[in-house]
């Protein structure tokens, strides 16, 4: 079996695509910035309930697991203990009210993606979006900044039983597609999605900004790390 490292010494920023049909993409700290919403969003339902809104910063680091987990993450550090589940299921459900209100005030594309996505559908590809992120929140992000049409699927972290870092929701994405796992590519930003990719039989790419709890991810071994979607076409 080929290992993660020695691939690594195979493909480059063109050759990565080699026998790839289907993409698939996570979307916070891939394709989006979304962090200054979210953390407005986490200050508020935090603040409903008598708490201290935590820094944006600091939201940073507790982004990529979903949104309870988010939120139990804030409720930790607020309380100095692991937060009850009914005080967890209030503030999510707070959150989830906040968020849904503006969830692209602050949120921003970065650079290299709508180019990236482009040339990527132009060679045919197949192109999916999973994400940890609530499925609801998916379409308007999509369609806020015009990305919906590039992608035939897309899932979120409450889409199926199990999210990322298993490897269901791309396994998934590979059935819907009808492609074998070893001709599909899966892009991100955190050890997450690189376990899931690895996990599934998917090559992996990584993105080096992002969202990845404060760790290199170069330290997840994923088949290549680009500074931008730029580098893949």
């Amino acid at each position: 079996m080929t290992t993660s490292s020695s691939r690594r010494n195979v493909f480059d920023g063109n050759s990565i695509l080699d026998a790839i049909q289907a993409v698939v993409f996570d979307l916070d700290g891939t394709l989006i910035d979304s962090v200054p919403d979210l953390a407005t969003a986490v200050g508020r339902a935090l603040k409903d309930h008598g708490l201290a809104a935590p820094p944006e910063a600091q939201v940073r680091d507790w982004v990529g697991n979903g949104s309870r987990k988010l939120l139990e993450r804030a409720l930790t550090d607020a309380l100095e203990e692991k937060p009850g589940s009914e005080l967890l299921d209030s503030v999510h459900q707070r959150f989830l009210y906040h968020y849904g209100q503006a969830p692209a005030v602050a949120t921003r594309l970065y650079p290299g993606v709508k180019e990236g996505l482009e040339a990527l559908k132009a060679r045919g590809l197949h192109l999916a979006l999973v994400t940890n992120k609530p499925e609801a929140f998916i379409a308007p992000l999509l369609e806020h900044f015009g990305l919906a049409s590039f992608f035939g699927l897309w899932l979120g972290g409450d889409s199926l039983s199990r999210k990322k870092p298993d490897p269901l929701p791309l396994l998934h994405a590979a059935k819907h597609f009808g492609v074998d796992a070893e001709t599909c590519l899966m892009v991100g930003d955190s050890r997450h999605d690189i376990e899931a990719g690895q996990a599934a039989g998917f090559r992996t790419l990584a993105v080096s900004y992002g969202y990845n709890h404060g760790e290199p991810i170069a330290h997840s071994q994923p088949d290549l790390v680009v500074e931008s979607l730029r580098q893949i076409f």
